[in-house]
Formats: C-alpha cells, structure tokens, sequence
C-alpha cells in the first residue's frame, strides 16, 4: 500500500489504489504529458491534461499531495475573488462542500484544515486517472535528457526512467527547469532592468519594521544575532537576495487535539535577543504590553485550527537564511530547510516560556498547540518550508511591474492575477546610525490583470516541450503578485491544457493554437478576463 494510502482515508485509498504507483513499478515507456511537483499546480495540471484525454503521469518527490496549500498554508491570499474560476475554483467549492458550505461568498468559505485539502487534490486525481508516484525525486545531476531543444526522458533518483511528450515542472524549487538547461535567474533585478520602480533595494519600508530605533550593537558592542553585517546597498540596486522563506503554522486551541510546543533539540535563547530587547522596551514604546498579533497572525481555521503567518518586526519569518536557497544542492535544501525549522520551533519556544517574555503573551501562545489530527509523519509540524520565490525562467515573455499595473491586458490571457506585489522583507541591516532596519518589504496594491501563457513557455530557441507554471518567467515585482497559490493552479490548469494540446498535436508548447487553449479554459470555467475593469474583453 502507498504511503499515501497509510495517511489518508479508506475511500480515497480504494481510488488511488488503482493510479498509485511506487517509483520502482514498471510503467508505460512513453506518457503523453509528464508533470513534476505534486504541488497544488501540478495537480491541477495533471487534473486538467487528463482531462483532455492525455495519458499523464505525476512524479511527486515526496509523498504528499498539494504543497503549501496541504502543507500549512491553509489561509492562502486570494486577491479579488472573482479571478479565481475553472479548476480552481472548483477545488475550494469541493473543500468548502465539505463543511457544508458552497457559495464562496464569504473569505471563510475558502479556508480549510490542511488534511481535508490533501483528501480533496487526491480525489481529483483519482477521478481523472491520473498516475501519482511517490518518491520519484528527479536525479540531482543529469536527471534531464534533452536532444533537439526537446526533452527525451527524465530520471528519478531510482535511476527509473520517464518519457513523455510534453514535460510540466510544477515544482516549487525549479528543479527540473534548471537541468533542461532553460535560462533562469533569482533574486532581485535592478530598477533599471525593466524600468521598475518597485525593483531591487528598497530603503522605505514601513510595514513589519520596528517601530523605534533599536540599537543593532549589545553592550559588548557586538552585533545582535539575526543582523546581517553587511551595510545597506544603494536603493534600487540588484541582487540575489529572495524574500524570508518560514513555516506557515497550524496550531489548534482544542485542549483534545493539542500538544504542547515542544523544546527544539539544540534551543539556544540568546539566538533571539534581539527579540528580547524588543520586549523588553515595548511597553515605553507602545504604551501597553506586547500581544501575540504584534509576532505572529493567526486566520481561524474550521474545527478550533489557525494558520499562524508572520507578523511585525521580529517573526515566524527567518530573514536573511533563504538567499542560498534557490541554486543550492539537494543536501544543501534540505540543510536550510532543517535551520528554517528549528528557528520557527526555538521562537516559538522563546515566546512561550522565556523570562522575559510577558506573562499575558505566554498565556495567548500557551493556549495554542500542535494539531494530533495534522501532520502526522512530521511530528505534527508543516511539512513544506514556504519557499515564496525561488528559481525564476528566463521565458518567452518576462512579465514584469508594468504589466500589473499599466499594460495589463494580454491577447494570450490564460487567467487572471490580483493580489498585492507582496515581497516579504530579505535582509535585516545595520543603518549609519547604528539602527536596525528590515529591507525589502513590498505591498503595493493592483488591479486584476490579466496573465498570458507565454509566462509559462521557455524561449522556442532553448526548449520546445516544457511548461513552467511556478517558477515562471517574471521579474521579482511581478512574481511577488503571481506566487499566490490560486493562480498557480490557475497556471496549472492551463499548462496542463497546453500541455495536452501540444501532445496531442506534436506542435511546440509555444506554437499551440491560443484561441482554442483559450476556448478549452473557458468550456471548464476559467476567468480569462473581467469585462467591468473597462480594459478587458472580446
């Protein structure tokens, strides 16, 4: 039985029994459509190529379906609503029915327990006949063959080999993109590679900063742990730092399905002393005591659950610790992702039992624990790091601040974005007073525009059978609007769609008819356009 099967309920095992196979089984040699990531895009990538009548295989590196979205990011962003349509769509109106809800007209008809969100993207899948593999991580080194600007086959660290038509890298590490040898990049562009004003470093930002100048020196005249040393770069210059990566948080105030916070093997306290002076000076400051809300946000889950984001100066977010990410070696990943754990696991730690924490904050954190009914094979931690932005193609178009705030319709529509340009911070820096400051953060409000395909297709030059729906082809301001997880199953309806069309056909991914990918997204509910936004429409 699958480890998928050992984890989830009986009904959905009896479905996915007949499509679940270990990476060791015999498969067919060649698929139609071969998706990598079992994240929520590749879900409903696979979802949708099957769909279409494609043979579709789904390779998932580790053993769990839905990425963030089951993996504790259960209080995703969605911008306006009426974007989100097609599978997408119909997924959280099947995770709402589930609760005996239907209609989506309230944000708390979104938001699910991260189990019954898994039970969900598994059912799909069983429904379409998709083939799921577990354990079938791509091979860290020549894990892609390509001949002909095609991709042949790809191999799995079993040394199995998978062939398909069209290949789909609905990752959120980009792994398979970097090996096909597509042009990528990461970190931030300058403001003069695209014209962006919002580009690079970025010397005012009020929001999660700290609210009165803190010295960044201990009385030693050492530098506070969590700052980097390195001073402040000119504003709007590039670089390869990407936004805090963190543990998004599922915890339950339910005395019956609640462990304690436990303390993190290797817990040092003065690791967060910088936090400590920070609560220590807050009351002077701010004029009452220091809550929970000024540290961590907490969005009320069903079932006595919350999904706990970063909140303030000083969080759940590990800033400065993502930046080697992106291109790092799989050892290394899986080095910084144990770190990012820990961190989240000693703050919390801190917040609840350390001295000098007030006792009013100890008690609000202390009422919360780890969900028993979550994460069980994880210790009932979140299994997935929140990698906000990693790798990013080098594609056939480069959407970038332009095109979400004033060239915002696009004759290749495949969907709909409109959350904020929302950057996390990326480093926390000593000012030339001496003063601490985070930099980096970005919130800056846009209107729904509309997302062309080519965000997902390499240049027709370097490949001609791969789609990229996750790390796709954006400048930093532009991905840090598109990286919601609504319009990566948007994406990845549509690449699974093109996919199916390119397989289908024989055609190159960039050479696929637009008006019947766009009329195929429409016959399942896709949103392509909003016609009361004045820009869009026939």
């Amino acid at each position: 039985m699958s480890t998928y099967c050992r984890t989830s309920g009986l009904l959905l095992c009896l479905i996915l029994s007949l499509i679940v196979s270990p990476a060791s089984a015999q498969s067919p040699v060649n698929k139609d459509v071969l998706v990598y990531g079992g994240t929520a895009a590749g879900v409903m990538t696979a979802y949708a190529a099957a769909r279409q009548g494609s043979h579709v295989v789904l390779l998932e590196p580790g053993h769990h379906l839905g990425g963030m979205v089951t993996g504790g990011l259960s209080a995703t962003d969605l911008g306006n609503p009426e974007v989100i349509g097609g599978y997408a769509r119909l997924f959280y109106r099947r995770v709402a029915e589930h609760y005996g809800r239907s209609r989506l007209d309230r944000t708390t008809d979104w938001l699910a327990e991260p189990h019954v969100s898994e039970d969900t993207f598994g059912a799909m899948l069983g429904e379409a006949g998709v083939e799921v593999v577990f354990g079938a991580r791509l091979r860290e080194h020549h894990g892609v063959s390509v001949e002909n600007h095609k991709i042949v086959s790809v191999t799995s660290e079993d040394s199995h080999v998978w062939r398909a038509k069209v290949f789909v890298d609905c990752s959120y590490e980009g792994d398979l993109l970097a090996q096909s040898g597509t042009t990528y990049t990461w970190g931030r562009e300058s403001t003069q590679t695209y014209g962006e004003t919002l580009a690079g470093v970025r010397t005012i930002t009020p929001q999660h900063q700290f609210r009165w100048p803190i010295s960044a020196y201990r009385n030693d005249h050492q530098l506070y742990p969590e700052i980097s040393s390195s001073p402040l770069p000119t504003a709007g210059s590039g670089d390869k730092n990407v936004q805090a990566y963190n543990y998004r948080l599922v915890l339950t105030d339910d005395p019956a399905n609640r462990l304690p916070l436990p303390k993190p093997d290797g817990y040092d306290s003065t690791q967060f002393a910088l936090l400590a002076r920070y609560l220590q000076d807050f009351q002077s400051h701010m004029g009452r005591e220091p809550s929970l809300t000024d540290f961590l946000y907490p969005v009320r889950l069903p079932n006595h659950k919350a999904d706990f984001n970063n909140n303030g100066p000083f969080s759940s977010d590990y800033i400065g610790h993502s930046d080697a990410y992106p291109d790092a070696s799989y050892q290394d990943k899986q080095r910084i992702r144990a770190e990012h754990l820990r961190y989240t696991q000693g703050l919390l730690y801190f917040l609840s039992h350390d001295p000098v924490v007030p006792a009013t904050l100890k008690s609000q954190l202390n009422a919360w624990g780890l969900p028993k009914d979550e994460f069980s094979d994880s210790s009932h931690w979140p299994r997935e790091l929140y990698i906000r932005e990693g790798r990013r193609m080098v594609g056939a178009y480069v959407v970038t601040q332009a095109d979400l705030q004033t060239n915002r319709a696009k004759p290749d529509s495949i969907g709909m974005g409109s959350y904020n340009s929302d950057s996390h911070n990326v480093q926390r820096v000593v000012m030339p007073d001496g003063s601490i400051r985070n930099e980096g953060d970005m919130q800056v409000p846009v209107q729904p525009y509309q997302i062309p395909y080519r965000v997902m297709t390499p240049r027709k030059d370097e490949l001609q059978n791969l789609l990229v729906p996750v790390c796709l082809s954006a400048s930093h301001v532009a991905y840090s609007s598109l990286r919601m997880e609504p319009q990566y199953m948007i994406l990845g309806q549509a690449a699974g769609v093109a996919g199916a069309l390119a397989a289908e056909s024989g055609m190159a991914v960039q050479d696929i008819p637009i008006a019947r990918l766009q009329r195929e997204l429409l016959k399942a509910g896709a949103v392509l356009d909003l016609i009361e936004e004045g820009i869009f429409g026939p």
